[in-house]
């Protein structure tokens, strides 16, 4: 029996293979507006190469929308020590692509942050504490991002924990937005649906594009629209409230926002709150 789902669903695998044919990397780097001398600091910290693309829709539009000053951290440059100059190239040409500052850690990136390395090597750990510690002084930004603490990747909550005691040793005057993201692991409890346009996730998918050899190992870049779909799916019910009409989103991202102030988190709302493509952003952080 024939029926439209058919027609519908052969489109994916044609598409997928079109993809597959595109350029990885390579592009010249978006048109970006100018950044004030004191636009506010975001920070993105990132567990691998390549999580600043798939998590940074947020980012993303606080860059394009907003011009606020958004520059990825990167952790670590991967467990793979052959690989790790070549992944801090292919990371520099992704930042560059979306317009985010890019600083290092340390030379080559951390190594073994985990929750093990946490419980078992506390002279490593405080040592890794401390370089993300002067970071956060130097830049004393109004956002981060990091993963959420249950984000199944071993480096994913590490980085999570490694971020969280590095807050803890600030001065009791330090304040800033703390914006949870998830891939490896979905949240149980996202309270943030973040929107993206058309434009945003092409965006996002060429800046990814740029890790070549990791997505010529694995296109997941393809996937990334995908994902995004799904959130939708989860948000609506997860953020919106159970048993609530969906958005009319075709892409979005989950987050979890919390304040963070005077040593400890602070919830800032009750439930969730859903924001469009055409929503301000600055309200959030108001």
């Amino acid at each position: 029996m024939n029926h439209p789902y058919r027609s519908l669903v052969s489109e994916y695998p044609r598409l997928a293979k079109l993809g597959q044919s595109l350029p990885l990397g390579g592009f010249e780097p978006l048109s970006m507006p100018a950044l004030a001398p004191d636009a506010p600091a975001v920070l993105v910290f990132s567990p691998h190469p390549d999580d600043e693309c798939i998590i940074g829709a947020l980012a993303l539009r606080l860059r394009r929308e907003l011009r606020w000053n958004v520059t990825n951290v990167a952790v670590t440059q991967g467990s793979k020590k052959e690989r790790q100059a070549g992944r801090w190239m292919e990371l520099q040409a992704a930042c560059q692509f979306l317009g985010f500052g890019l600083i290092p850690t340390i030379p080559n990136g951390l190594e073994k942050i985990n929750p093990k390395t946490r419980q078992q090597q506390p002279d490593h750990w405080a040592s890794a504490v401390e370089v993300i510690s002067g970071i956060l002084q130097e830049h004393r930004p109004r956002i981060i991002f990091m993963p959420h603490a249950e984000d199944w990747n071993s480096t994913h909550i590490g980085t999570h924990f490694l971020v969280s005691d590095a807050l803890m040793r600030q001065p009791s005057s330090f304040e800033c937005w703390v914006v949870e993201t998830e891939f490896w692991g979905a949240m149980n409890s996202p309270n943030l649906m973040i929107e993206s346009s058309v434009e945003d996730v092409a965006d996002l998918i060429a800046g990814l594009s740029c890790h070549v050899e990791e997505v010529r190992r694995n296109p997941y870049h393809l996937t990334l629209p995908a994902w995004m779909q799904d959130n939708v799916r989860r948000g609506g019910e997860l953020v919106g409230g159970q048993g609530g009409a969906a958005p009319s989103f075709c892409f979005a991202t989950l987050y979890r926002l919390q304040r963070f102030g005077a040593g400890k988190y602070h919830q800032t709302y009750e439930g969730g709150k859903i924001l469009s493509a055409s929503d301000n952003l600055s309200s959030l952080f108001a």
